[in-house]
């Protein structure tokens, strides 16, 4: 269960560097946050940041944007950055990922990561959920001509949902996996999260696809 509402929460994102307020006034100038004309990779629904953080610091040529609609999720992340030595190529948003287009130009965005994703259960929802036709046609909007969507979950309903929304929306299939730690290939390199970690070490299997935008 998510926490929402964290008295303070505002007043120290609103003081963070790594919090950017106000994204809607950086839209097609994000290389102007940065500072440098870095590919612009983001992650949407990032929670306590532990998968972006350490991307961030792997990959010092990428900037990263992390987004996460609850102010009480992303306070937790900023509250781990404060232990952790400065990463200039990390910044973080609360914002909600309907409105995607609004702070990002058209092919201003490398890649897009969805990691365990609120899966939200019930049908009438199935709009809501961050890998629906509805939401990868957002994407379709700011992601750069053949750039790359990876998304994980642990959740099988959830991911047979996401391998038939695909083909309604200009992606393509790439890679997927049906056990990723188990795949000697997808998961080379890969970086948990906090989800992911706890969901594995419960036993339970975790699943990837990764698409392409066809143009």
């Amino acid at each position: 269960m998510r926490l929402r509402n964290i008295p303070g929460s505002e007043e120290v994102l609103n003081n963070c560097s790594y919090v950017i307020n106000k994204p809607k006034e950086h839209k097609g100038r994000w290389f102007n946050v940065f500072q440098n004309n870095n590919p612009i990779q983001i992650e949407i629904g990032m929670g306590k940041g532990k998968f972006i953080v350490e991307m961030a610091k792997k990959n010092p040529q990428i900037n990263f944007v992390g987004i996460e609609k609850y102010s009480s999720v992303l306070l937790r992340a900023v509250q781990k950055l404060d232990m952790l030595e400065e990463i200039s190529n990390l910044r973080f948003i609360c914002f909600d990922a309907k409105e995607i287009d609004e702070i990002f130009e058209v092919e201003e965005i490398n890649k897009i990561f969805l990691n365990f994703s609120d899966p939200w259960p019930k049908d009438r929802h199935s709009k809501r959920r961050l890998t629906s036709k509805e939401y990868l046609n957002r994407y379709e909007k700011i992601i750069e001509k053949y750039g790359i969507l990876e998304f994980k979950t642990d959740n099988k309903i959830l991911f047979d949902f996401s391998l038939e929304e695909y083909k309604e929306s200009n992606w393509i299939l790439l890679e997927v996996s049906f056990d990723l730690h188990h795949d000697l290939k997808m998961n080379t390199d890969n970086i948990m999260t906090e989800y992911e970690q706890k969901f594995s070490e419960m036993g339970n299997v975790i699943y990837k696809m990764i698409l392409k935008n066809k143009e």
